[in-house]
C-alpha cells in the first residue's frame, strides 16, 4: 500500500537535474528549519522566498494565496491627500441619511437595504473624493458600477451635494407618482444619474470586463480616446459565486487591462447568512483571481490591528487568522472580550501570552470595528496601488463588517440584509457614534429627520470641491447633444427589392450581405460593431475577416494557417469585429457596452451581435433586460432560426419560443422577417429610429431582434403599391392575393386569410397554391414580419380608448375587409402568432411548431408539428367547413389524401 506521507512524484522528475547535490542540499535545510523552528517557520520561508522569486521575474508558478494579511503594509501606506476629519464628517451624513431614507419608507412597505452600504460606505467615499473621474475629466471619466444594495447610500451623497432633495429621498422605491427614486441602478429610471444597471448580481462584474475592453477597442480603433478611463466595480462577495462573475476574469488579465479594478465588498455575508461559513471567502477569491492572472489587494485589517501583528513574533496570529472560519469571525463581532480571549486567543499558547497584553477595549476595538475596508488610509492605499499597477486588471479585497456603526443590532447579524428600519433609539445611538448635530428635539412625532450640515457648510463646499477637481459629479449620466448619423446611402437597400430571381438566398445570408454593404459606408461604416460568438463561418460571414479584421490588442503575431486563402483569418489591433469565442454572455456584454457608447462616451456605435437564436434569449435573457434597463441600441439578429429550420440539429438547438421570450422586453423590437427586402426596409428603420431622426413620440432607447434562417430560398421582389414599408415595419401587409399569384379561382369561390411569418410565408406560399388547384379556395397571403408590435400598437390603442381617444389597432385596419376567417402560421408556439387574436374581427385560428424540437429533415420536422403546406391546407379546409363555406367531408379527403 502507498505511503501517503511519501513524497510524490512530481513534474520537476521529468526535467533533468544538473547538480543533484545541490539540490539535496536545499532540501536538507527546508527539513532542518522544520526540524529545528516547526513547520510553520519552514512555511514562512519558502513564501517568502517564492515572492521574491516572482518579484525578480523568476519563471516559477505563483503562490495562488498570501497570509490572511494586508498586502499593503501600514508602514509602506502613502499619505492621503485632502482633510480625512471632514472626509469622516461628509461620510457621517451619507450613513446617516442612508439609514433614515430607507427606515422612513419603511412605513410604506417599500423595502430597501441599510446594512450594505453602511459596511461600504468608505469605500465609496474614497473614491468619490480621490479617484473617480467624472464626464468632463478627460476622455469620458470613470465608468462606476455600483453595487445595486448600496443605492440609498448614492442618493443620500447626491443629496449631500444638492442634487437630490428631500422630497426625492421621501419617494425612494415610489416612482409611480414622479420625483422617485428607484430601488437600485435602473438608468432607464433615473437616466440622469445612474449609467450601469447592477442589481441582477453577477451581471455588473461581466459587463465591468467588457466595457473595459470596450474602451481599449474605441481607442484602438481611432473612434475617441479613452485611455484615461478608468472601470471600477462594486461587488458584494456573496455575488462572486454568481458564475457570470467569474467568467470573464482570464479575457481581463489575457488582454492586460489595468484600466479595470474590481472593488469587492468582503463583509462576509450573504443574504442569508455566511458567505463562507466553514471556509475563507477572500483567501478562496484571493486564489480565483491570482490564478486568473489578477493583481490582488487585500485591505482586511484596520490599524487597531497593528500593535497585535507587531506582537506576534512567532507568527501565531497570523496562523489563528489564516485557520479561523469566516462564520466564526462573524460570531466574534457579536460576542464580549471574555469569550474572544477564551475561542480565539485560547487556541495557541503564544496567543495565550498575547492576550495578556491586550486589554478588554483593544480586543473589541480590533475584532469589532477595525476592518481595513472602514478606514479612509486603507482604502486609499489599496485603490491608489490599483490605479498605478499596470499591465494587469486589479481586484481589491476589502474586509468590512455588515451594519457597521448601524448599532448591536445590526452588526454582523444574520438577518440584516433584510433589517429594514432602525427604531427612534438605535438612531440616536447611531447619532452619538457618529458625532452628528442632530438635537433629539428634531425627531418629531417618532419620525427621523433628515440631516444636512446646509448648502454653504464646509462639508459641503469640500465634497463640491474635490467633484470640481475630479471632473464633475459621479456618478452621472450624460447624453451629449450629437448630430444623428447620416442616413447610409439607399442603394444598398433598395438593392434587394428587386429579389434574387432563380438563386436560392438564406434570409441570414442577406442580412450578412446587406451589412457588407452598409460597413462600406463613409460616414458610418466605422461605428458598426460586428458581434459573433465563434460562429462566424456557421453565418458566412467569413468574408469580413480580410476586410474589417478581428480586433486583438495584440494584432496577429502568427501566419494564419489559410493565409494564402481569400478569406483568410485576420486578427489585428484595429480590428473591426469582435469574435468573443464560445461565450454568449461576452458577446451580449460586448453589446451592451457598444450600444450604449452614445451616452457613456458620446460616440454613438451601431452594435449587431448575430447568434444561434436557441441560445440567445433563452441563455442571456437577464442580459437583454439589463440591456434595455441601460437604454441601449442596436440590432440582436437569432440567425438559424424556426424550431423546423435546422436540419438534424435536434432538441437543443432548434429554436421555437425565442419571439416569446423577446415580446416580454418592452425595449425588444422583434422581427420575423421572411424576405431579403423585408430585413432591409427593418435595418433601414432601425437606423433612423435609433441613430437618425426619430418621429415625434417614438423612443430611440431601443434594440431590434431579427429572426433570420439558413435555409436558401427563391427571394422575391418587393411588392409594388403604397402601405408596403408602412407594413413591414409595423408588422403586417397583403404579400399577394389569389389573383396576383394567377391562381385564378372560380366565381364565389370559398375564400380563407393565411397569415404566415418567417420561413413559415414559404409553406404558407405553396398551400395558396394547393388549396387553389385542387380545393377551389380562394386564399389571400398576408407576410406578418412582427406579431409583437402588431400587439404592442393593439394594447396602445386599448389604452387610448380608455382615455375616451378613437384609435383602431393597426392590424385590425389591415385586415380590415379581408374576406374570409383567417389562419396564421409561424416556426414558433402557436403563442406567437396568438397574440393578435383577440384584435382580429375575422374568426381566427394559428398553426406553430408547439413542444421539444426533433432531429430529422426539415420536411419532416414541418410534418412532425403540423405546420407544412398540407397541415396548413387541411387547417384552412377545417376554418372554412365550419363556417359552412366547403364540404365537412372536404377534411377528412384532405388528410387522407396528403397523409396526415
Amino acid at each position: 500500500m502507498t505511503d501517503p506521507n511519501a513524497i510524490q512524484p512530481s513534474a520537476l522528475d521529468q526535467l533533468p537535474d544538473r547538480d543533484p547535490e545541490e539540490t539535496a542540499e536545499w532540501q536538507a535545510s527546508l527539513d532542518a528549519v522544520a526540524k529545528a523552528a516547526g513547520p510553520h517557520r519552514a512555511a514562512y520561508l519558502m513564501r517568502r522566498t517564492l515572492e521574491r522569486a516572482e518579484a525578480g521575474g523568476i519563471a516559477l508558478p505563483k503562490l495562488l494565496e498570501t497570509d490572511y494579511v494586508n498586502t499593503i503594509p501600514t508602514a509602506a501606506e502613502p499619505s492621503a491627500p485632502g482633510d480625512e476629519e471632514m472626509e469622516r464628517k461628509i461620510t457621517a451624513w451619507n450613513r446617516w441619511n442612508a439609514a433614515a431614507m430607507v427606515t422612513r419608507g419603511s412605513k410604506y412597505g417599500v423595502g430597501g437595504h441599510i446594512a450594505t452600504f453602511a459596511s461600504a460606505a468608505w469605500l465609496y467615499e474614497t473614491g468619490f473624493n480621490h479617484f473617480f473621474k467624472g464626464k468632463e475629466a478627460d476622455g469620458s471619466g470613470d465608468q462606476l458600477y455600483i453595487q445595486g444594495h448600496a443605492s440609498p447610500g448614492i442618493y443620500a451623497r447626491a443629496f449631500l451635494d444638492g442634487r437630490l432633495n428631500e422630497q426625492h429621498l421621501d419617494n425612494f422605491r415610489q416612482e409611480a407618482g414622479g420625483n422617485g427614486l428607484p430601488s437600485y441602478p435602473h438608468p432607464r429610471r433615473l437616466p440622469w444619474l445612474w449609467e450601469f444597471p447592477t442589481v441582477s448580481m453577477g451581471l455588473g462584474p461581466l459587463s465591468a470586463i467588457y466595457q473595459a475592453r470596450f474602451n481599449r477597442y474605441l481607442t484602438a480603433r481611432g473612434i475617441k480616446d479613452v485611455s484615461n478611463s478608468h472601470v471600477w466595480a462594486f461587488l458584494g462577495d456573496g455575488e462572486m459565486d454568481e458564475p457570470e462573475s467569474t467568467a470573464a476574469l482570464a479575457l481581463a488579465s489575457r488582454e492586460g487591462l489595468d484600466n479595470l479594478t474590481f472593488v469587492i465588498n468582503c463583509n462576509l455575508q450573504r443574504l442569508d447568512g455566511p458567505v463562507r461559513a466553514n471556509f475563507k471567502i477572500v483567501q478562496e477569491l484571493e486564489a480565483q483571481f491570482r490564478g486568473a492572472g489578477w493583481n490582488v489587494v487585500k485591505t482586511l485589517w484596520g490599524t487597531a490591528w497593528d500593535e497585535l501583528f507587531q506582537l506576534d513574533t512567532t507568527g501565531a496570529l497570523v496562523r489563528r487568522l489564516r485557520e479561523v472560519p469566516d462564520a466564526q469571525v462573524q460570531t466574534y463581532q457579536t460576542r464580549d472580550a471574555a469569550y474572544i480571549r477564551q475561542d480565539f486567543f485560547g487556541a495557541d499558547p503564544a496567543l495565550v501570552e498575547m492576550a495578556k497584553l491586550l486589554s478588554d477595549d483593544k480586543i473589541l476595538e480590533c475584532f469589532h470595528l477595525s476592518r481595513g475596508g472602514h478606514e479612509a488610509r486603507k482604502v486609499y492605499a489599496a485603490y491608489k496601488a490599483a490605479v498605478e499597477f499596470k499591465g494587469a486588471p486589479t481586484v481589491i479585497l476589502a474586509q468590512t463588517v455588515k451594519g457597521h456603526t448601524l448599532g448591536e443590532g445590526f452588526a454582523s447579524k444574520n438577518a440584516n440584509h433584510q433589517m429594514k428600519k432602525l427604531t427612534v433609539d438605535e438612531f440616536k445611538t447611531m447619532r452619538d457614534l457618529l458625532e452628528l448635530p442632530i438635537s433629539d428635539s428634531a425627531f418629531a412625532d417618532g419620525q427621523v429627520p433628515y440631516g444636512h450640515p446646509g448648502a454653504d457648510s464646509a462639508e459641503v463646499r469640500y465634497l463640491q470641491e474635490r467633484r470640481a477637481a475630479l471632473g464633475g459629479p459621479a456618478p452621472a449620466r450624460r447624453v451629449h447633444p450629437v448630430a444623428p448619423l447620416p442616413a447610409p446611402a439607399e442603394k444598398a437597400f433598395a438593392s434587394f427589392d428587386k429579389g434574387s430571381g432563380s438563386q436560392n438566398v438564406a434570409t441570414t445570408m442577406a442580412f450578412v450581405r446587406l451589412i457588407k454593404d452598409l460597413v462600406r459606408d463613409k460616414e458610418s461604416g466605422k461605428r458598426w460593431v460586428p458581434i459573433v460568438p465563434d460562429e462566424a463561418r456557421t453565418f458566412g460571414m467569413e468574408s469580413l475577416f480580410p476586410s474589417l479584421g478581428i480586433y486583438s490588442p495584440k494584432g496577429q503575431t502568427y501566419e494564419p494557417v489559410d493565409r494564402d486563402q481569400l478569406m483568410y483569418y485576420k486578427e489585428a489591433k484595429n480590428g473591426q469585429i469582435l469574435n468573443e469565442g464560445i461565450t454568449e454572455a461576452g458577446s451580449m456584454a460586448d453589446f451592451i457596452a457598444a450600444s450604449t457608447a452614445y451616452a457613456t462616451h458620446g460616440e454613438a456605435m451601431i452594435p449587431f451581435y448575430i447568434f444561434y437564436s436557441m441560445f440567445g434569449w433563452q441563455r442571456t435573457a437577464d442580459q437583454m433586460w439589463q440591456l434595455g434597463d441601460q437604454l441601449g441600441r442596436g440590432f440582436l439578429v437569432g440567425a438559424t432560426a424556426g424550431r423546423t429550420t435546422l436540419t438534424g440539429e435536434g432538441l437543443q438547438h432548434a429554436d421555437g419560443h425565442s419571439p416569446v421570450i423577446a415580446a416580454t422586453n418592452p425595449a425588444a423590437l422583434t422581427y420575423d422577417p421572411a424576405f431579403a427586402y423585408e430585413v432591409a426596409a427593418i435595418v433601414k428603420d432601425g437606423l433612423r429610429r435609433m441613430y437618425g431622426e426619430a418621429a415625434p413620440g417614438e423612443d430611440p432607447n431601443v434594440f431590434y431582434y431579427l429572426t433570420v434562417y439558413n435555409e436558401p430560398m427563391p427571394q422575391p421582389a418587393k411588392p409594388s403599391g403604397p402601405g408596403i414599408d408602412e407594413g413591414i415595419v409595423k408588422g403586417l401587409y397583403r404579400f399577394n392575393t389569389a389573383e396576383s399569384a394567377g391562381l385564378s379561382p372560380v366565381a364565389n369561390a370559398p375564400r380563407i386569410q393565411l397569415l404566415g411569418s418567417g420561413t413559415a410565408i414559404h409553406w404558407t406560399l405553396r398551400a395558396q397554391k394547393l388549396l387553389a388547384e385542387e380545393w377551389g379556395v380562394a386564399s389571400d397571403v398576408w407576410s406578418a414580419t412582427s406579431w409583437t408590435e402588431l400587439r404592442r400598437d393593439a394594447l396602445e390603442a386599448d389604452a387610448a380608448l380608455l382615455r375616451g381617444e378613437e384609435r383602431v389597432p393597426f392590424v385590425r385596419q389591415a385586415l380590415q375587409g379581408a374576406e374570409g376567417p383567417v389562419l396564421a402560421v409561424s416556426d414558433y408556439m402557436r403563442q406567437v402568432p396568438d397574440q393578435i387574436a383577440q384584435w382580429v374581427e375575422q374568426d381566427y385560428s394559428s398553426l406553430g411548431a408547439d413542444g421539444f424540437g426533433l432531429s430529422d429533415t426539415r420536411e419532416a420536422a414541418r410534418r412532425h408539428f403540423g405546420v407544412d403546406a398540407e397541415s396548413i391546407v387541411v387547417a384552412a379546409l377545417a376554418q372554412l367547413a365550419k363556417r359552412g363555406e366547403v364540404k365537412a367531408t372536404a377534411v377528412k379527403e384532405a388528410r387522407e389524401k396528403y397523409g396526415l
